[in-house]
């Protein structure tokens, strides 16, 4: 059943005197795919800024902001209408020794990569290569390696998946987005002749209810907003989203 949404992402920096110049960047432009079509999108920013539009090296759509006025607040709302009618994902077709070849390793060589922030715990890595040793194709050792996260059920699930499959040879990456109902949510595709999609905090494919963002290697590299700034330290900060079902 396809679904459509509004979702209006509202980010606020308060500041205890005025910030005299602010530079960021926005990654808050749901992504356009043959499963997911973007029928609207526009981002508000106050005060006024100056603004620059481009692609990242992930392919995400990012909007550049300067503020070089002096403010005591900044409020970055990004609103969106999505159309999404996801396709049941494909049945897996690499084997082991097709995974391991440089036109999948080496090709995807960003996406196996283990930093402190995805290095799973020796538990997780022990439990996720005894499965990938009795799966007959590393497709089939993903969804059950992320049934094992969910069931689990860690802080950082989808992070915790990234170093679980990353570990026995599985390219992943990160996912930013938003679920409905919900709001703000992450989750994870692995490739295998294409991105397929599970979401660790339920061990599922994604499916309607599910808006894509930006991709990455980790969540760093899809931040909503961040940047830098001049002025007081610590501002006091508040983030909301509403996310309306509209068909």
């Amino acid at each position: 059943m396809s679904m459509q949404f509004r979702i209006v992402h509202t980010t606020t920096f308060a500041y205890a005197g005025p910030a005299v110049a602010s530079y960021n960047q926005t990654r808050l432009t749901p992504l356009t795919t043959p499963d997911q079509i973007v029928a609207h999108h526009r981002i508000d920013v106050s005060p006024k800024p100056w603004t620059y539009e481009y692609k990242d090296y992930f392919g995400n759509e990012v909007t550049a902001i300067e503020v070089l006025e002096a403010h005591r607040a900044l409020k970055v709302s990004a609103t969106s209408t999505v159309h999404v009618d996801r396709k049941p994902g494909a049945a897996p077709v690499l084997t082991w020794d097709e995974a391991a070849l440089p036109g999948v390793a080496d090709r995807f060589i960003e996406f196996l990569g283990l930093p402190p922030l995805v290095a799973p715990g020796e538990e997780l890595a022990t439990r996720a290569k005894a499965i990938a040793s009795s799966a007959g194709m590393p497709g089939e050792a993903a969804v059950e390696i992320a049934r094992a996260v969910a069931e689990a059920a860690p802080a950082d699930a989808a992070h915790q998946l990234l170093g679980a499959l990353r570990t026995v040879g599985i390219p992943a990456r990160y996912v930013s987005g938003y679920v409905y109902p919900g709001g703000a949510h992450s989750w994870v595709e692995w490739w295998d002749n294409g991105w397929h999609g599970i979401d660790p905090a339920t061990g599922t494919e994604p499916g309607d209810a599910y808006v894509g963002v930006a991709t990455g290697r980790d969540h760093t590299d899809v931040k909503p907003l961040g940047g830098i700034y001049s002025g007081p330290e610590e501002p006091v900060v508040e983030v909301s989203v509403e996310m309306t079902r509209l068909a």
